[in-house]
């Protein structure tokens, strides 16, 4: 029904193949295939990026310094001459320039005196006024070089690696040519041309990782693991050669440890990561990538640890706190992880805005029963990551109809619904019969939805696919449900049995996608004290009745009774997906 706390990496490309068996290896949260690709839009949905903004606010502060400046400069430099004008006037003998014969000194006779009669003493000084000028646009630039944006100020000019030892000096040029022709797009050439390279010179760091790069490229292009896996190779053989400068083995090495996380090769990846970071023990972003390289493997003490060292030496790091605050979440300490989830957003640092430390931030803010959880949500919603501040599901596909509450004629599965309602006591005694065999087939609800009280599922289909021998146990209703495939072949979805006790309370949540509807069947309902939630509607279930709602929308359920609830969960596609989009979307 909603987010489990542990990643769970579906909706996974392990290299150029979309993969449909996705491995539990973050235990039920959303995937993470590193920070740098963490937006979540399915085909066809669009996607916001681009690099940093700047508001017209520090425009304005930009142009009003100028001004500001500009008349200390008059001022200060004596730009306008104005001791010179006084004496002109002759000490005060205002009246002596009354040029319009009104009797008095006025603006009128001001225009004559700097314009006309004044001409001499302009031309006198132009010149010196002249490098005066030059003078105060130099005290400008310094100026503004502390108030412009990093992307205007020389001093802050990102550092150029220096990727060149000193025997690749001495082939520079070589190596120019050949990386001309990558850049270019030119790679099959510039493959051909670092092979060369690295046969003529096999101790160039330089010619090989050149080789690697272009290799890289070429795998893109041609979407080949097989190639992806010798870029992989020749980045290990580059960082290995002797004489490597720092800033190539780092370069390398990292690059490394993404392709491989992008292969499925995390362990790989981690041991990359690791040597990096005693390598290189003072990057803090190496160390965070390594992290994450954890958590992609479900090792979330691993991480723990990371973030830990990090946070002891750079206790102001955004991306160690939303990562190390996300991990507390996930040990249920809620109230302690909601200070680093926000700070962590807070600081605005690459890798922190991202829709699950919104949903999981604002979600520990309701578990303490702080309302400003929706501020949050608010703000997740305006940074693009939410369809609503209701809706909040992280997989999406753009443009489908968003409504909470579905009718049978809406959803156009009339067929299965009138199905359902026409067969619930058979569905009931099959669910039952296994209630009371006391088998263990359910299963306590595993994804830390619960306040309080016990909820087990028996689940049938999972991810479009039977689950093991489920059906032996409720054969008739395995038949029932196999003739409608918008259910069974469901690969964002479930179908299964949930069973309430009473002074169970199910947590306001939202589930993972909006591919899907979710029905439930009253199988066995007490006559008052159970209902659900979604969004500011609330409704109670009844025997032999479907209810149909999308649980991409926040729900939330109260078991007050005095008996046991039990329902069936049927998952269907969203009406609107298109055949084409029910084959390819990648499995949840």
């Amino acid at each position: 029904m909603g987010f489990r706390l542990h990643f769970r990496p579906h909706n996974v490309e392990l290299g150029f193949n979309i993969i449909f068996f996705i491995p539990d290896v973050f235990r039920g949260q959303d995937p993470l295939r590193g920070k740098q690709e963490w937006k979540r839009t399915e085909p066809g949905g669009g996607e916001a990026g681009g690099g940093p903004k700047y508001s017209i606010f520090t425009w304005f502060v930009v142009l009003a310094l100028l001004g500001v400046w500009s008349s200390v400069a008059v001022v200060y430099f004596d730009i306008v001459d104005y001791d010179s004008v006084i004496v002109t006037i002759s000490g005060g003998k205002l009246t002596a320039y009354d040029a319009d014969g009104d009797g008095d000194f006025d603006v009128e006779d001001a225009k004559v005196l700097l314009g006309k009669s004044h001409s001499k003493l302009k031309e006198k000084g132009n010149k010196q006024q002249f490098m005066v000028f030059i003078k105060c646009i130099f005290v400008i630039f310094i100026m503004l070089s502390c108030f412009l944006p990093p992307c205007f100020s020389p001093s802050a000019k990102k550092k150029k690696p220096k990727l060149l030892n000193k025997f690749d000096k001495t082939i520079k040029a070589e190596i120019d040519a050949a990386e001309k022709l990558r850049k270019k797009g030119k790679v099959e050439e510039a493959l051909k041309a670092f092979e060369f390279l690295v046969q003529q010179y096999p101790q160039s760091p330089r010619a090989r990782y050149g080789k690697a790069q272009a290799e890289d490229d070429l795998a893109e292009k041609l979407r080949s693991n097989d190639m992806l896996q010798k870029a992989i190779n020749s980045y290990r053989e580059a960082a290995e050669l002797p004489d490597v400068t720092s800033d190539l083995l780092r370069a390398a090495l990292k690059r490394r440890a993404e392709r491989q996380q992008f292969l499925g090769r995390i362990r790989g990846s981690l041991a990359t990561l690791e040597r990096l970071v005693q390598i290189f023990p003072e990057d803090i972003d190496l160390r965070n990538d390594l992290g994450v390289a954890h958590l992609l493997l479900g090792d979330n003490k691993g991480a723990k640890k990371v973030y830990e060292e990090v946070l002891t030496v750079a206790p102001g790091n955004g991306f160690a706190k939303v990562h190390y605050g996300f991990i507390l979440k996930s040990e249920n300490k809620i109230a302690e992880s909601i200070p680093y989830l926000k700070e962590g957003l807070e600081s605005g640092e690459p890798g922190t805005d991202d829709g699950r430390f919104y949903f999981h931030l604002g979600d520990a803010l309701q578990r303490v029963g702080d309302n400003s959880a929706y501020y949050w949500y608010e703000l997740g919603h305006k940074h693009g990551h939410f369809a609503s501040v209701w809706q909040r599901s992280l997989y999406n596909v753009d443009g489908l109809k968003a409504q909470p509450w579905w009718t049978a004629k809406d959803t156009g599965y009339t067929d299965l619904v009138k199905m359902l309602e026409r067969n619930w006591k058979t569905i009931r005694d099959e669910a039952l019969a296994m209630m009371d065999q006391n088998t263990g087939v359910f299963i306590p609800e595993e994804e830390n939805l619960r306040e309080k009280g016990e909820w087990g599922q028996y689940t049938l289909w999972q991810q479009g696919r039977k689950v093991g021998n489920a059906c032996q146990g409720v054969p008739k209703t395995c038949s029932l449900m196999e003739r409608y495939p918008e259910a069974t072949g469901c690969k964002r979805g479930q179908i299964k049995f949930s069973v309430m006790q009473p002074g169970t309370h199910v947590w306001p949540h939202t589930g993972p996608t909006n591919c899907r509807l979710r029905m439930h069947l009253g199988l066995v309902i007490p006559k008052q004290g159970c209902r659900i939630r979604c969004t500011n509607q609330t409704r109670e279930w009844e025997e032999g009745q479907v209810l149909i709602f999308d649980d991409s929308f926040e729900h939330e359920v109260w078991q007050d009774a005095d008996s046991y609830r039990l329902i069936f969960i049927v998952d269907v596609w969203h009406p609107e997906l298109t055949p084409y989009q029910r084959q390819t979307l990648s499995p949840i």
